[in-house]
């Protein structure tokens, strides 16, 4: 498994390799951190470049550039979170009970507006994101207990549907703070998200547990109110009044 799990990253790659290798910029900028390494590690290239090291080594790395090659390595890595998805240890996905539907970008706009009289509760998530396969379990049994004909709950792939995310502006970028999103449709128009997004555009932190969600979304209010709503839907209309002195069994 250890041998699979690059082996498969790096099929993975492939395709994105080959456009990336169709760009001048990004062969250029390997070749000169080639050239960087080779000019500073092989003698006699090195033999006449400053250093700051205590032994006076010019063929070895001081310091100063030991620690922007960290930095610079843990940028590119933040970068490049969504490839290592599958190289790394993350949490397996949730394969639970549930009652959620799965839109994609055709369906979700659709949906929201087929009945306006359902609330909707839709989770927007990407599956390279750690924090949304942390909450995946917790989303699925608010599901199981809250669901009902007039409150539904929702997820969509923004990870994999991006116009999704930027029609409902959930910012997908590795480095956001905005996934998982919860939207709350009502309508089919959003009231409220969580995490909020402040002036500057940026997410004010939120934790998604299980009683912030109930609270912050009032979902046992809304529970019993969309229960109410459901409940004549359900009967169906009344029966016209029978003529006098007929009853449903002369019938």
């Amino acid at each position: 498994m250890a041998v699979l799990a690059p082996l498969l990253a790096l099929l993975y790659s492939v395709p994105g390799l080959c456009r990336w290798l169709a760009r001048p910029y990004y062969p250029l900028s390997a070749l000169l951190a080639t050239a960087f390494l080779l000019v500073r590690k092989v003698p006699p290239l090195c033999q006449g470049l400053p250093s700051q090291r205590e032994d006076g080594n010019p063929c070895d790395f001081d310091w100063r550039e030991v620690e922007i090659l960290m930095f610079l390595s843990a940028i590119v890595m933040m970068k490049n979170r969504r490839s290592m998805f599958l190289m790394t240890c993350k949490p397996p996905l949730y394969m639970g009970p549930e009652y959620i539907k799965y839109f994609s970008d055709k369906t979700i706009d659709e949906e929201l507006d087929r009945d306006k009289r359902v609330t909707w509760i839709v989770e927007f998530f990407a599956n390279w994101s750690s924090e949304c396969q942390s909450f995946a379990p917790i989303f699925a049994d608010l599901s199981l207990k809250y669901n009902c004909s007039g409150l539904h709950f929702g997820k969509v792939d923004v990870g994999r549907y991006t116009d999704v995310s930027t029609r409902y502006k959930v910012s997908t970028s590795p480095l956001t703070k905005q996934l998982p999103t919860l939207i709350l449709f009502q309508g089919g128009t959003e009231t409220m998200r969580r995490p909020q997004i402040d002036k500057k555009g940026r997410a004010v932190s939120w934790t998604f547990s299980e009683e912030n969600v109930i609270r912050e979304f009032n979902l046992n209010e809304l529970y019993q109110k969309a229960k109410k709503q459901a409940k004549p839907r359900e009967e169906g209309p009344e029966e016209p009044p029978a003529p006098d002195g007929e009853t449903k069994k002369d019938k």
